[in-house]
């Protein structure tokens, strides 16, 4: 392997490190902005209790939008899987078709073949 071969998957490794990043940062912003709709309601709260609340429900709702990232890349390497086998398959039952196929055409050419000799 050349040094050139390895930048294309370094570069895809830093891609999806970047999105992963931007991923995270995102749902950050959303937890944020989750938790403060969440708290702001209970006007009764102290500041301090108030943003202890939403640090809270922050991360908490990081923690759920990971736990759902997992679920979904674990369901789609099953797929994955499923998806491959079932190309597998399909390919194999078109070369047998394609075989019996060409079986049949070189058998009526021979049959042919000896019936006008």
């Amino acid at each position: 392997m050349s040094g050139g071969d390895s930048r294309p998957s370094a570069a895809r490794a830093l891609v999806s490190e970047i999105e992963g990043h931007l991923l995270v940062a995102a749902t950050r912003a959303e937890g944020r902005t989750a938790a403060a709709r969440f708290t702001a309601p209970f006007d009764w709260l102290g500041d301090d209790r108030r943003r202890e609340v939403e640090e809270r429900f922050e991360a908490e709702y990081l923690v759920l939008a990971r736990e759902s990232w997992q679920r979904t890349a674990e369901r789609a390497g099953r797929l994955r899987g499923e998806y491959e086998e079932r190309y597998r398959a399909l390919r194999r039952r078109l070369l047998a078709a394609c075989l019996l196929g060409v079986c049949a055409v070189l058998g009526c050419a021979g049959v042919l073949l000896l019936g006008r000799g």
